[in-house]
């Protein structure tokens, strides 16, 4: 008994130490520290920033050169008294025009996009399943074609329109009217008909529900679509460059390729640049706060702000 007793407790002894000793390895990671994704990820950062961050960095230059700083200076934005963005009538102009366009496209398109939302979502059939398919089309199509096609749309059948700001605004509203309409649909699938059926059984006719009920439950997404156009349109290329007409409706975006493509670049166009980049970030800040704010008795975290402003 002695001796049967004593290699038992001989074979079990190493297994109670190692479980003191040290953790089994079951318990360990297996997946470790993503050493490669961690490296990966800051490659493509610093790919991706330090050139913003260089063309933002020689905006601030004193002199003209672009590869040899010469002191800090707001010479370029507005104290050169010809070539600043203050002062150069194209630059300023291209300034305005953007925003210009932004502000038309915004007022034009959200309102459109809520009306097809509301209906795409309370008509159901064969045409709101199709208006519905036409929505989510808009995003599959490449913005090339549909530039080009809205170009011949206002040369060849629509004459009295022809090209410029009035062109540029129907092209940007045409293409944009699709993300009010699906985000504030997917807001509509989410809130239910509860409310409205509730706000019915209480009395409240049609048009006391839409604005008393639907419009204060519908406004984080309407203010995150007008967020999300009127960021779009600021740094959108084909189709304003497509059905601009002269220098006096020409934005930033068209404005700052064709001197850079021409050879005339220059800190002036740095500066052009600095200010399109930091008017997407305000608007972007400011929807995202602005989101946050209006869900701020709903659940939901920044990942969620962060990605209905985007779109997603």
């Amino acid at each position: 008994m002695t001796a049967t007793a004593a290699p038992s407790a001989q074979t079990g002894s190493p297994a109670a130490g190692g479980q003191s000793g040290r953790r089994p390895r079951l318990w360990r990671n297996p997946w470790r520290h993503p050493w490669f994704l961690e490296g990966f990820t800051w490659l493509y950062l610093i790919w991706s920033i330090v050139p913003i961050g260089l063309a933002v960095l020689f905006s601030f230059n004193n002199g003209k050169s672009q590869s040899t700083w010469q002191g800090f200076s707001w010479r370029w934005y507005f104290s050169d008294p010809v070539n600043s963005v203050l002062h150069d009538p194209q630059l300023h102009a291209a300034v305005i025009q953007t925003l210009r366009l932004s502000v038309y496209t915004t007022l034009i398109a959200v309102p459109i996009g809520v009306a097809f939302a509301l209906g795409i979502n309370r008509w159901r059939g064969i045409t709101s399943a199709s208006f519905n398919f036409v929505m989510i089309l808009s995003f599959v199509i490449p913005e090339l074609i549909f530039g080009v096609a809205l170009f011949l749309l206002f040369t060849v059948l629509f004459k009295t329109v022809g090209l410029g700001t009035l062109a540029e605004t129907l092209g940007l509203v045409t293409w944009t009217v699709s993300w009010p309409a699906i985000i504030v649909q997917a807001r509509l699938v989410t809130i239910g008909r509860q409310y409205e059926e509730a706000a019915a059984d209480l009395g409240a006719t049609q048009m006391q529900t839409m604005r008393k009920v639907m419009l204060p439950l519908l406004a984080p997404a309407i203010f995150a679509s007008a967020v999300l156009v009127f960021s779009s349109v600021i740094d959108d290329f084909v189709i304003v460059d497509l059905l601009n007409s002269n220098a006096s409706n020409t934005p930033m975006s068209v404005y700052i390729y064709s001197q850079q493509h021409g050879g005339n670049g220059g800190p002036a166009l740095n500066a052009l640049g600095t200010i399109m980049l930091v008017m997407s970030f305000v608007i972007a800040i400011i929807g995202y706060i602005g989101y946050r704010f209006m869900t701020r008795g709903e659940r939901g975290d920044r990942n969620d702000a962060l990605a209905t402003i985007a779109g997603a």
